[in-house]
């Protein structure tokens, strides 16, 4: 079980760059540190920047540190990273959350505002299954098959998951994304696949006070072109979205790395 003073270590956290303003880059499920490599060395001419695996990353060198049990909720998730924050002395910064971790920021800002002075949510979701009065992109039944391609052959699902939610005209990402999925392992795997899928943060948007940049692809498979202003309207903060002119998936930050930097760029001269 990772404790606070052991967080910084445990999480693999790095300090990169120097700046008044620190960003802080979580990356999302099956991934590490790594899918950032491309935006952090120009965020960090500028900035603080702060990379971290999750528990749940195959980067990761205990693998006692995942517990299905305790990271079956983004609660969990949530008080990580305000712990490592904590630990880090780190104020008001900028948090940039990928897919699952733009939820976990969400709810991290809401326990405490104090930390987070702008959120910025990159192939962001609430919810994936649809409902009546919602579109998350998932039929329940799709999920489950998803369960169940994991549990039969994870290696197969990780490579066909990753040339999906990836855009195959980009090779190097796929293999990157395939290969960290791989890491991560099944017995994590199958157990996170279902806190993400089955999840439902609808109901935090409401109290997110924290200023909230919203950044989606053009096409994303895997976050549908509604689930976006689904959140800015539910946002109680301040909010925009960005829409980065790329077909290129859910990994804008691998795939499209120079649109979304210049995405990125504005905000934080506006922030």
């Amino acid at each position: 079980m990772v404790t606070p003073k052991s967080m910084s270590t445990a999480m693999n956290a790095r300090l990169i760059g120097s700046g008044k303003e620190t960003i802080i880059l979580a990356h999302g499920y099956g991934g590490d540190h790594s899918v950032w490599d491309k935006v952090v060395p120009s965020l960090a001419q500028l900035h603080q920047v702060l990379v971290f695996d999750w528990s749940f990353s195959g980067a990761v060198k205990d693998l006692n540190l995942f517990d299905a049990v305790k990271y079956s909720s983004y609660d969990a998730f949530a008080d990580d990273i305000i712990a490592l924050v904590e630990e880090m002395n780190l104020k008001s910064s900028v948090f940039v959350g990928h897919s699952m971790s733009g939820m976990i920021g969400c709810i991290a800002s809401v326990k405490r505002p104090d930390l987070f002075s702008r959120l910025v949510l990159v192939a962001s979701s609430p919810r994936f299954i649809n409902s009546e009065d919602y579109e998350g992109g998932f039929e329940i039944s799709h999920v489950e098959q998803i369960f169940a391609s994991i549990e039969s052959n994870y290696d197969q699902w990780a490579t066909r998951f990753a040339s999906i939610v990836v855009d195959n005209n980009d090779p190097p990402s796929v293999e990157k994304i395939a290969g960290t999925l791989k890491r991560m392992g099944y017995k994590t795997a199958l157990p996170l696949a279902k806190t993400v899928f089955l999840s439902d943060h609808r109901a935090i948007l409401e109290k997110v006070t924290a200023p909230c940049t919203i950044i989606h692809t053009a096409r994303d498979l895997a976050v549908p072109d509604s689930v976006p202003i689904f959140m800015q309207n539910k946002i109680k903060g301040p909010s925009t979205i960005e829409i980065i002119a790329t077909t290129d998936g859910h990994v804008p930050q691998l795939t499209a790395h120079k649109l979304f930097l210049d995405v990125l760029d504005k905000v934080l001269i506006g922030h």
